[in-house]
């Protein structure tokens, strides 16, 4: 099919794929997404920067084939920089195997593995094995390599051209955001930096203590001043990169807002007007409050507010001894995504509404702990809450208020 490149500047092309369709990746709602792929033209060499999903290439080979013509050159891959595996990144290159058969690969020794184990086509493909502060030069156009193990997989590297000030950085500081703009000054900010946000949020948060070593090392290698562009595999591409990396060492410090979330689901309406008078409480206490209603609202949302949020109340009414099932998918997500390691402990607030022995309250509490979050209050009522107990739920919101604004 017929697709343009987009120039980023000289020599180098934005060749990636629009998925219009996506609407769930792994678990994570979204509304598209890109797979951004980059060539890089040297006086010598052409290299590909990642690839694109196993049927999904005939956009890729159009911007390709566009760029070449856009150079003058005629068309052939000579080097493929492979950042990482998934095959979101990695799922065609045994087309470009079968084009180019004597391509260069370069990529981490965990990438090797993968590759192998993925495509049978590289079992007996000699790869370039590079580590942090190896080089790599196309004529003119000189790439260095940062090894970055579990952001997000253990293969992951950066790859930063050296003439240009470009970090292409993988799944780091991406956004799985589908525009036909390419840059991030062409959309708004905070629709930009919200969905970046959730995606650090779903897929970077444990991770967070290796973001603030790996930004230590870029600034220890000397890069970090010479960055003037973050090209990313997913949305768009950062032309003011302290924009987000900064927010990157906001989020991965635990850096939080006066901010509560609450995520709850009902039965009969008791637990969500215990919800309703906990937020009149909070909000008298100047706490900005974030419902998110697990009854409709996805878990890749909810997280993304419990990011920059300084406590989560919780509440569940009790079915047969157990939590609300819609509580239940978000405390297995709560512990595999480790909040506690983003440097901050958040509070969290356990409540809802039984029929008679309970149980919701207590296992929701044993979860939450389990998942690294400091439980400071629980609270449940039997049936209908009366007046009384609503004002109950009220002071509760106001006094867990006081204690965040005392932190």
């Amino acid at each position: 099919m017929k697709a343009d490149a987009m120039k980023i500047t000289d020599g180098v092309y934005w060749v990636g794929v629009h998925d219009w369709d996506l609407r769930d990746y792994h678990g994570y709602s979204l509304d598209g997404t890109t797979y951004n792929c980059y060539l890089v033209f040297g006086k010598e060499k052409t290299a590909l920067i990642d690839n694109t999903y196993p049927g999904s290439s005939s956009q890729l080979w159009g911007r390709i084939g566009d760029a070449f013509e856009k150079e003058g050159k005629e068309l052939k891959i000579d080097v493929i920089i492979q950042n990482h595996i998934e095959l979101d990144h990695s799922g065609c290159l045994t087309e470009f195997i079968k084009k180019f058969p004597d391509f260069e690969l370069y990529c981490t020794s965990k990438a090797v593995t993968g590759l192998k184990k993925h495509y049978s086509a590289f079992e007996n493909f000699e790869m370039n094995v590079v580590k942090t502060g190896d080089t790599l030069d196309l004529g003119g156009k000189n790439f260095t390599f940062l090894e970055a193990p579990m952001l997000h997989w253990p293969d992951n590297m950066f790859s930063f051209l050296a003439e240009d000030g470009i970090l292409f950085s993988n799944d780091v500081f991406g956004q799985h955001i589908c525009a036909s703009q390419r840059y991030d000054h062409e959309l708004p900010e905070n629709f930009l930096i919200k969905n970046a946000q959730k995606f650090y949020a779903n897929l970077v948060t444990p991770s967070s203590p290796l973001v603030l070593r790996k930004l230590d090392e870029v600034v220890d290698l000397g890069l970090l001043d010479k960055i003037t562009m973050i090209a990313p595999s997913h949305g768009q591409i950062w032309t003011e990169p302290m924009k987000i990396i900064d927010k990157y060492k906001e989020w991965a410090s635990g850096e939080c807002k006066d901010k509560v979330t609450f995520l709850y689901d009902t039965m009969h309406y008791s637990t969500k007007k215990m919800a309703h008078s906990m937020m009149e409480g909070l909000m008298s206490g100047g706490i900005e409050v974030k419902s998110c209603f697990l009854h409709t609202d996805g878990r890749s949302d909810v997280v993304t507010d419990v990011l920059n949020s300084k406590a989560v109340f919780i509440g569940s009414p009790t079915m047969m001894n157990n939590p609300f099932p819609s509580l239940g998918d978000l405390m297995y997500y709560f512990t595999s995504l480790s909040f506690k390691k983003t440097g901050y402990q958040r509070k969290a607030v356990v409540f809802g509404s039984k029929g008679w022995g309970g149980g919701a309250t207590k296992k929701l509490t044993s979860d939450l702990e389990g998942a690294g979050f400091d439980v400071i209050a629980q609270y449940d009522l039997t049936y209908v809450p009366t007046e009384e107990e609503l004002d109950k739920c009220y002071d509760i919101g106001k006094e867990i208020a006081k204690q965040l604004k005392d932190e």
